[in-house]
């Protein structure tokens, strides 16, 4: 079976979802090696996560060398913001490739942001995916050289040119997440996930285990329920 690293939902559509229940846990409970690292943009983020996927990231985070740490980005996330943050890399891929038409853009957009899919929920929708960094004790260590961190040239795992030092830290980030069953999309290093429908597609597994679900008593915050797009903190 050939499979399309993009993941594209019109593959994702086919792939049924069970869900199978579980509740949203909060991971940094579970881990003192797990924590919240800074944001990319400017709105609440949740580090909850269902259940499995909880114990599995911690799981990893256990196997990690001596010293090394995850810097988690977030976990779920509400849908409102997955709208906004899909018009937001929509607008910056436009300005990247100005003479593309909507038709031409989208796939390139979705490679990089999931669209609000009823039959495709965005994987951090369902709490079964997050995103992180690695971190060798208080700093960041290198996942990206000579490429620049905001760069989507370089955002594919697997991605060709990396220095020696950005490809032995993704090692270190896969070899931590093997023995989870925790899978990476391969078209963004930072993006991990289990029983979403993206998990399923590169997994072979015959269906997803979690739709999209919101915490029990969770209420937006204000200023974030808002149709702008994203806008990325500078630092």
């Amino acid at each position: 079976m050939n499979l399309d690293p993009h993941e594209p939902t019109s593959e994702l559509c086919h792939i049924p979802i069970r869900e199978n229940g579980e509740p949203l846990v909060d991971v940094l409970a579970l881990s003192d090696r797990i924590f919240l690292d800074r944001p990319r943009f400017d709105y609440k983020r949740e580090t909850l996560l269902r259940q499995s996927v909880a114990e599995r990231f911690s799981e990893a985070a256990s196997r990690l060398p001596e010293g090394y740490r995850f810097g988690m980005v977030e976990g779920w996330r509400p849908p409102f913001i997955q709208a906004r943050m899909f018009r937001s890399t929509w607008r910056l891929i436009a300005e990247q490739y100005p003479g593309l038409s909507d038709e031409e853009l989208r796939p390139i957009v979705e490679r990089y942001t999931a669209p609000m899919e009823e039959s495709v929920p965005p994987p951090h929708t369902t709490g079964a995916a997050f995103d992180l960094a690695l971190y060798q004790g208080d700093e960041p260590v290198d996942l990206t050289s000579p490429f620049e961190w905001r760069d989507h040239h370089g955002f594919a795992f697997q991605v060709e040119g990396l220095s020696d030092e950005a490809r032995r830290n993704r090692d270190i980030l896969g070899a931590a997440f093997e023995p989870t069953g925790i899978t990476n999309y391969p078209s963004e290093y930072w993006h991990w996930s289990y029983g979403d429908q993206g998990w399923a597609y590169r997994g072979g597994h015959p269906y997803a285990l979690y739709a999209s679900i919101e915490p029990v008593g969770w209420k937006p915050e204000a200023r974030d329920a808002i149709d702008a797009p994203l806008e990325f903190i500078e630092y």
